[in-house]
Parts: structure tokens; C-alpha cells; sequence
């Protein structure tokens, strides 16, 4: 009901709500709930610091059934034609160790964990696509080769989007430098705790989401660009509309306007 009501609210001011439902990374809420789906016997315990851990998805046919399941029902809920999943800063140690996966690496002909990721994520889309909706990642869905219909949030600098779009997939260009919106954007003195890195809104207000050294033909793969906000540092809505303000809306700027038809100054 909570889903329906912000589709919906969403939906009456022009706005797309898109489900990031993260794999096979990212997932240690799931898999100290599940364990059964991770690549470890041992008890799993929920993440109480923030940061990247090495519990994972293991590729089992279980696994898939599992994701599946919730994914099906994601896809009743949101009527995007996109589901997010994630697929960044997945962690490979468990994968490494683990005799299935080591045993369907082989079977599969996968040369290393990358490509068994490329295997996983794949194997999502292929599924997804029987339920009419395509799929958008970070950039490490490239790494290991690119599932077919894929596209991609180019966070870590802009070579991954290069890639992508150079392939002729959909890109979202969400550079950590200006877009993360986490950071810091003035100061430091006086400014609540962030994660760090410095976004100011002149440097949000002049990024150019179409780089340079992409080929004409492929810059039409680029979609726009993407602000982020992580909230691990945020305790209060008054401070998400202070990170967000009022650099969402040179954001939005940016992706209406070519960079020589903006005007710094008259926006500040």
C-alpha cells in the first residue's frame, strides 16, 4: 500500500519512481534474514557500521528462485520500464572460496569472478525482460562483459558511461564529482557531518553530462544525469533538504540546458 501511494503521488507530478533491488552485493539485510543464500554456513549478522562487506549472493538455482520471486513482485508494483540492480562494489572472497561456485565457473566457462558476476547479472535480466522491464546498474556491470539489454549509472568518474554508450547502452551519468550530493558543499567550518569530497553548486551548476572525448553517434546513449544522495550521515529531513537544496535544482538545469546556454551567474 505504502508503494502504491508514492507510485501514485509520484506519477501525478511527472515523476518515474525506479526499484533498486541490490545484487549480488550490497546484500547483507537479506542474507542475515536468508542465510541460506549466501555463500557461508556461519551465522550472519546485520550490518551496524557503514561500509562494504564481503557476504554476498551465491549463484545457486535457490538463489535465483529467491530473487525471482521478489522481483516479480517489484515489477507488479512499479510500472518503470526499469528495475535498478545495483551489481557495485560486489566483493568476490566468498565467491572465491566457494566450491559451487568454483564448480559452475567451470561449467559454465568463466574465466574468473568477474565474469561469473556477468553470469549473475545475465541471468537477472533474462528474467526480467519475460516481465517486460529492462535493466540499469552501476557501472561494475561492465566488468566481466555486459549483460545485452543493460544500462548504465556511470558513478566511478565517467569511463564506464564512455564505455557503455561506445556499446550503444542507455547511460545516466552520476559522476561522485559534482553528482554526489553527500558530499560536502561549502565549509567545512559550520557544516553538518558528510561523507566527504567537495561538490560545490557551481561545480554541479557547470558539469556537462556528455563528455567530451564520446564519439557524436554514441552521445545519444547518454539519458542525463543523476544526483545522489546516500543518507548514512543524515539523521533529519531538514538535512536532506539542506544537502539536496540548492543543488537538485542546478542539477536539473544542467540536463535541460547545453553547457553554453547556461549562465552561472544569473542561476546564482
Amino acid at each position: 500500500a505504502d508503494i502504491k501511494a508514492i507510485v501514485k503521488y509520484a506519477q501525478e507530478r511527472y515523476i518515474t519512481v525506479i526499484p533498486e533491488i541490490e545484487m549480488p552485493g550490497h546484500a547483507l539485510a537479506a542474507l542475515a534474514a536468508y542465510p541460506e543464500y549466501a555463500c557461508s554456513d556461519s551465522a550472519i549478522e546485520v550490518g551496524t557500521n557503514w561500509g562494504v562487506y564481503d557476504q554476498v549472493f551465491c549463484p545457486t538455482e535457490k538463489t535465483f528462485t529467491f530473487l525471482q520471486d521478489i522481483l516479480s513482485e517489484v515489477a507488479l508494483l512499479f510500472p518503470s520500464k526499469y528495475i535498478h540492480i545495483g551489481g557495485d562494489e560486489v566483493v568476490k572472497t566468498r565467491w572465491k572460496e566457494n566450491a559451487y561456485c568454483q564448480e559452475l565457473m567451470k561449467r559454465e566457462k568463466l574465466k574468473d569472478e568477474n565474469e561469473l558476476q556477468s553470469y549473475f547479472i545475465k541471468r537477472i535480466e533474462k528474467f526480467l525482460l519475460t516481465r517486460q522491464k529492462k535493466i540499469i546498474g552501476w557501472d561494475e556491470i561492465l566488468e566481466g562483459g555486459l549483460a545485452p539489454n543493460a544500462a548504465v549509472m556511470s558513478w566511478r568518474g565517467e569511463a564506464g558511461g564512455v564505455q557503455a554508450a561506445s556499446l550503444k547502452h542507455e547511460v545516466v551519468m552520476t559522476p561522485g564529482t559534482p553528482c554526489y550530493f553527500d558530499h560536502y558543499q561549502a565549509g567545512p567550518e559550520g557544516e553538518p557531518l558528510a561523507f566527504g569530497g567537495f561538490n560545490t553548486l557551481q561545480m554541479v551548476y557547470e558539469y556537462e553530462p556528455i563528455p567530451s572525448n564520446l564519439d557524436t553517434a554514441s552521445q545519444r546513449y547518454i539519458l542525463g544525469a543523476q544526483g545522489n544522495l546516500w543518507t548514512e550521515y543524515i539523521t533529519t529531513p531538514l538535512q536532506i533538504e539542506y544537502m539536496l537544496l540548492p543543488r537538485m535544482p542546478a542539477l536539473a538545469e544542467v540536463v535541460k540546458k547545453k553547457k553554453k546556454k547556461r549562465n552561472w551567474a544569473d542561476f546564482n
